[in-house]
């Protein structure tokens, strides 16, 4: 770096823990961790460089521990940073016999000059990058749907054949910033990104969007993974509900200028992302994000 500005971010990985602690199944949770935060770097044009947890608990299990690690180590390989410690806290009395929580925390930096987002303007292109599934927001109601199906984890998943319920639902958020910087680097035309995470699209997008500037998506566009029309279709959730709550099959959004549209979608494309054209940018005097078509649930 020639000018750098520090960038930092701190998250969890919400009651998905939950799941994570009710099925044994502990080795990925510390990549949503990591995944979480770094993907909160990257929106802003930053490369993770540092990563700390804390990870707490009634009374410390070495095997659970050291597997919730191996999770966290994954995922700072993936994003290309350093796992350079952490805390380990012990607290009986306060979580109940087997329950633990996370916290994560990253620090980047990125060259002053290309700090995300820049100048936004009516008509550029939004593209979403897909999501590995339900990545870790929204899992409260999750939980809420499993226990109304009376399904046990290790169950079948009734959306992804040959797996368990707690499997399928554990898939570890998608870490983005790799392909994201190699994309960064190949062409100007990004002008934000957009990390989907609680909220949906109608909260996180307009936090990239200067006032007067909204979103009109085409749900229509948006390829839909079984998971989600799972959870609709069991829970009885409406659409809007759905796009407030989950990713909806879309983790990252891309804001690409309007006239370098093409440019921007191929160096997405030429990174891995995948990158779907879902809608553009709009003036707003109201709500921030409209939508046309519905989501194939």
């Amino acid at each position: 770096f020639s000018d750098p500005v520090l960038v930092a971010a701190n998250d969890g990985v919400g009651t998905k823990v939950k799941i994570a602690i009710e099925s044994g199944i502990h080795d990925t949770v510390g990549i949503d961790l990591v995944a979480m935060c770094v993907n909160d770097l990257v929106v802003q044009g930053a490369e993770p460089l540092l990563f700390l947890d804390y990870y707490a608990t009634g009374k410390l299990d070495p095997q659970e521990g050291a597997a919730v690690v191996k999770g966290i180590a994954a995922g700072c390989v993936d994003a290309g940073c350093a796992l350079i410690g952490g805390e380990t806290a012990e607290m009986p009395g306060l979580y109940a016999k087997g329950d633990y929580d996370l916290a994560g925390f990253a620090v980047g930096a990125a060259e002053r000059g290309r700090l995300l987002p820049k100048a936004v303007a009516d008509g550029d292109i939004l593209f979403g990058l897909p999501s590995s599934g339900v990545h870790s927001n929204g899992f409260s109601l999750v939980r809420r749907i499993v226990e109304r199906a009376r399904l046990g984890w290790d169950a079948p998943a009734p959306f992804a054949p040959g797996v368990s319920l707690a499997a399928a639902l554990l898939v570890p958020t998608r870490i983005y910033v790799r392909p994201l910087l190699a994309a960064l680097k190949a062409t100007d035309s990004i002008a934000a990104l957009a990390h989907i995470t609680g909220g949906g699209f109608p909260e996180n997008i307009p936090r990239v969007l200067p006032d007067g500037l909204g979103a009109a998506l085409d749900l229509s566009a948006i390829p839909v993974p079984p998971v989600f029309s799972w959870l609709a279709r069991e829970g009885g959730v409406a659409e809007k509900e759905m796009l407030r709550t989950f990713n909806c099959g879309i983790g990252m959004v891309v804001v690409v200028s309007k006239a370098k549209a093409d440019e921007g979608e191929q160096a997405l494309a030429a990174a891995g992302l995948g990158p779907i054209r879902i809608g553009e940018v709009v003036r707003a005097t109201g709500e921030r994000v409209v939508t046309r078509g519905a989501l194939k649930l």
